[in-house]
């Protein structure tokens, strides 16, 4: 399936509005990196809901938004969000010397 990805931040996931949030484990981090991989192109509530352990909202979205900061996942216009992050890919390109990163 392919999907049109937006390579901007959605306001759902802006890290600003979520000071109440906790700070997560390592542990929560990759299990919401492994089942974001698991599940392909999903919503963020597809995501909460196939997560194996309970994960507080909040907290959720501020591992997405961190997601999102690094380039690991985008999303599509239906905010459907998707691992994007492959490091054979980006060493392949980190090889080339007609690539140069753009910050």
């Amino acid at each position: 399936m392919v999907i049109a990805m937006q390579a901007t931040l959605e306001n759902n996931f802006d890290c600003r509005n979520l000071k109440n949030a906790h700070s997560p484990t390592l542990d929560t981090v990759i299990m919401v990196e492994e089942t974001i991989k698991k599940l392909g192109a999903c919503t963020i509530t597809q995501l909460y809901k196939a997560l194996p352990k309970t994960v507080i909202y909040p907290t959720l979205k501020l591992i997405i938004s961190y997601f999102y900061a690094k380039g690991f996942v985008m999303s599509d216009k239906e905010g459907k969000i998707v691992w994007v992050y492959n490091p054979e890919i980006m060493k392949k390109y980190k090889a080339r010397h007609d690539l140069k990163v753009r910050l």
